[in-house]
């Protein structure tokens, strides 16, 4: 599962901007970074779960949500000169590609009725509906 496309985006983006973090100002070091970096580990977890889950979509708008502060995290850091343009449009060009990823997920999982077994977590697991 981790070999999917979101999974090796995200690790990548994580390995890119982890470095980038430490060139922050000291007085940005402990929050604006430590921000980014929280909400950049979180994603990663919230979609490791959701990949090993039978429903989900719960977890996937958690997910949206992470990446939704990421992007903030990242213009604000960019905006008060923490972050140059380059690294930034670099690290926003990664997330609008991980957030089609993550809305491509988000689309193929089937709607669920409420009260079915499917959404009592009997059914088919998210990996067979990954390879399908």
């Amino acid at each position: 599962m981790e070999s999917s496309p979101i999974f090796v985006k995200t690790y990548d983006l994580m390995v890119w901007l982890m470095p980038v973090l430490t060139g922050f100002p000291k007085d940005q070091r402990f929050r604006l970074a430590a921000r980014i970096e929280r909400a950049l580990f979180e994603f990663y977890e919230i979609i490791q779960k959701a990949a090993r889950t039978r429903q989900p979509r719960t977890l996937l708008s958690e997910a949206d949500l992470e990446l939704e502060k990421l992007r903030v995290y990242l213009r604000l850091a960019q905006d008060i000169h923490c972050l140059p343009f380059k690294k930034y449009e670099y690290a926003s060009s990664a997330l609008v590609e991980i957030g089609k990823l993550l809305g491509g997920w988000i689309k193929k999982i089937p709607a669920v009725p409420a009260g079915s077994p499917a959404e009592r977590g009997e059914g088919q697991s998210l990996g067979r509906l990954l390879e399908q």
